[in-house]
């Protein structure tokens, strides 16, 4: 793999995860409590043997720069790399990134080691397994220019995704971004295993780096999914892999919710257990956690929690998480904190009658996401009294039902949500 360069796409403002990207880039995001989304792609790579790997960024990347350079130092002795790339001003232009191939488009100069052949693109917010090299060899026998990694789904989310047709051998015949009118869409489904799918394009990339570099030097268009691939794969070798493994974009709140809480599952879809396969993080060498006189059920506890006389249900409790007795956490996603408040603090709280870094008393939490270090006070009811689909406010907000309170927020005691 010593050939193949890999980009992963990072660079949105990732709106429609808001507010959890309310401080941070979306593919730092923190997963199932332990994570962040940028580990599932670059882990992707790392057990598939790629150790070249550029990612683009440019919104809220403060805490993704962080991420990277304290989670990935490869070996000296490798040509390996895991490099954040932000967008910067040059000679040749000022603007911010303007799409996903406009990034890719401005980062070319950087991608000019002469041993390089092939460059993948990945996307950073997506939960799925992949060994990469079976893409590559895919391309290569093929003899492709341009391979796009695809998934089958179900006919009523087709409006969701670019939708391809493809010939017998698997090359690309047909594609439609986002079809809103299924009968458009008729036409071009696949025979997967027998059974008639629609291919989804999972924002997997594979060019030859040739190609690559003249489609973007001789165009100015700004998106691969959208005007890139649409306009191209009649005039580029251009073939399908299918992906028929879990898949699942994240890169929405509900989304986000119900993927993450499916890790909860006695078997959920994606195995992080698997030790052939390891999902990376930071190393934070935090202690245990602490779990006294609780009741947890159906959930998942991250490292250096304290708990004491809680309930738990179908919940993920995040790093340093601390929950005080007589709460009661359904359904939730609690992300924990950066930090451990000292002694001192703790008592300077009760000093002013402020909240600690944590889940005070006796509160009730249900559907819901609590963003790291928030500060909720004693006999708290975030539960969504008014049964609101979509709601904002000051400290909160609501998508689809869940109630996400943002990083940092202090909820007064007695408040209700």
């Amino acid at each position: 793999m010593r050939n193949l360069l890999c980009v992963i796409l990072g660079g949105g403002r990732g709106t429609r995860l808001y507010p959890l990207t309310k401080y941070r880039s979306k593919p730092a995001v923190p997963l199932v409590g332990k994570y962040r989304l940028i580990d599932i792609p670059v882990s992707n790579c790392l057990n598939s043997d790629i150790d070249k790997i550029y990612i683009l960024t440019q919104f809220n990347s403060e805490s993704l720069n962080k991420h990277i350079t304290r989670t990935y130092k490869l070996d000296y002795f490798t040509k390996g790399f895991i490099e954040i790339m932000a967008a910067e001003q040059s000679m040749d232009g000022t603007d911010w990134f303007q799409g996903t191939a406009d990034a890719v488009r401005r980062c070319l100069r950087h991608f000019n080691d002469p041993g390089i052949t092939y460059v993948l693109i990945l996307s950073g917010d997506q939960l799925y397994k992949m060994d990469l090299r079976r893409l590559l060899d895919f391309h290569i026998d093929k003899k492709s220019e341009i391979t796009i990694a695809c998934n089958p789904v179900r006919p009523e989310d087709v409006s969701q995704y670019g939708v391809m047709g493809i010939k017998s051998d698997g090359r690309i015949e047909a594609f439609i971004e986002k079809p809103q009118d299924e009968f458009k869409v008729k036409g071009i489904s696949a025979n997967v295993n027998g059974k008639r799918s629609f291919l989804a394009s999972m924002g997997i990339y594979l060019f030859n780096k040739s190609t690559l570099v003249d489609l973007l030097t001789n165009t100015k268009k700004v998106d691969f999914g959208k005007e890139i691939i649409p306009d191209n794969f009649e005039k580029k070798r251009s073939f399908a892999y299918i992906h028929e493994g879990y898949w699942q974009d994240i890169g929405t709140i509900k989304n986000y919710y119900d993927t993450c809480l499916r890790f909860t599952d006695i078997v959920p879809p994606f195995d992080i257990y698997d030790e052939g396969w390891q999902v990376f993080t930071r190393p934070r060498y935090l202690p245990p956690s602490k779990i006294r006189d609780s009741k947890i059920d159906n959930s998942i506890v991250g490292e250096g929690a304290i708990i004491e006389g809680v309930t738990i249900k179908h919940s993920i409790i995040g790093l340093r998480s601390r929950i005080e007795r007589g709460s009661k956490i359904e359904d939730s996603i609690i992300m924990g904190s950066d930090f451990y408040e000292t002694i001192e603090e703790l008592e300077g709280n009760k000093a002013i009658k402020a909240p600690d870094v944590g889940i005070g008393r006796d509160c009730h939490i249900k559907n819901a996401i609590i963003d790291k270090n928030a500060r909720i006070g004693d006999n708290v009811r975030i539960i969504n009294k008014d049964k609101r689909s979509n709601h904002q406010e000051e400290n909160f907000h609501i998508r689809d039902g869940i109630v996400i309170i943002e990083k940092n927020v202090v909820l007064k005691p007695n408040t209700i949500i």
